[in-house]
């Protein structure tokens, strides 16, 4: 069998979401595909300091803040911060029109203060929203964005009651940025992310690859949500979990078992990755 390059999203796909902890079958099941050759990467809109604890598990890298900086081991393969301009522009529109943010350094993350109470009124049905709900009620080095003290950020994280809040923001930076919003389900609010059109996941894939002589038909990417959608469409084997976004399922090539149900130990066995 070809050495492979597997992909991993975190919140939905390895870990339950909001959770720093893989289930043990997915980790004796990444470990086994590591010692067949295998080279496994996270790829998440997580920065490194949210990332830091599962990273710790042992993975060969990577792909972080939606593809913003991608590293392996001490190696950065790839880092593109968001222009300061462009930055303050969508915090003032974003402020302006009541929309909650949260933004993500490499080593630290900064959000409204008022952001946990907003996410209380929400309902399930969405990861990225549990996500955050967790790691603010986990103090998850989530800082007051008082504290922001004009490092380099790599994406902003929005939360609204209406599309309409947005569209400031996204008149002003639409042209260079991705308004990636997530499926909305019974959960009463949008969120998702502003990205720069200059880096996503899928491209994140083909840096790592890239650097470690992969052909794309030997990278797998598992995920959950519509923003793993360039890392499914880019990898040579996609597979979304049973718990994810019925549009991404459409156009991969497998649906595991959700990650509570063991999901990724059955798609490495049956992907022969083990």
């Amino acid at each position: 069998m070809n050495r492979k390059c597997i992909f991993l999203d975190i919140d939905g796909t390895l870990t339950p979401a909001g959770s720093n902890h893989p289930p043990v079958s997915a980790m004796t099941a990444i470990r086994a595909a590591q010692a067949k050759g295998h080279m496994v990467f996270l790829c998440t809109g997580r920065n490194p300091d949210m990332l830091a604890p599962v990273l710790a598990y042992g993975f060969d890298g990577a792909v972080a803040c939606a593809g913003g900086r991608v590293f392996a081991g001490d190696r950065v393969l790839y880092d593109h911060p968001m222009p300061a301009e462009d930055r303050d522009t969508a915090l003032k529109l974003l402020k302006e029109n009541g929309v909650f943010r949260t933004i993500e350094a490499v080593d630290a993350t900064y959000g409204d203060e008022d952001l946990g109470d907003f996410l209380a009124q929400a309902g399930e049905g969405n990861s990225e929203l549990v996500r955050w709900r967790k790691a603010l009620a986990e103090q998850l080095n989530i800082h007051p964005m008082a504290e922001y003290d004009g490092r380099p950020i790599y994406k902003v994280v929005f939360m609204c009651n209406h599309a309409e809040q947005l569209e400031p923001a996204r008149a002003a930076l639409e042209k260079d940025y991705h308004f990636v919003v997530q499926d909305v389900a019974a959960h009463h609010c949008l969120n998702g992310e502003i990205i720069h059109r200059a880096f996503d996941k899928g491209k994140g894939v083909r840096i790592v690859a890239d650097a470690f002589g992969f052909d794309l038909a030997d990278t797998l990417g598992f995920g959950d949500s519509m923003n793993d959608l360039e890392m499914i469409e880019t990898v040579g084997t996609s597979v979304c979990m049973d718990n994810g976004s019925p549009a991404l399922k459409q156009i991969s090539t497998l649906v595991c078992p959700a990650v509570e149900d063991d999901g990724l130990a059955w798609a490495f066995e049956k992907l022969g990755l083990v």
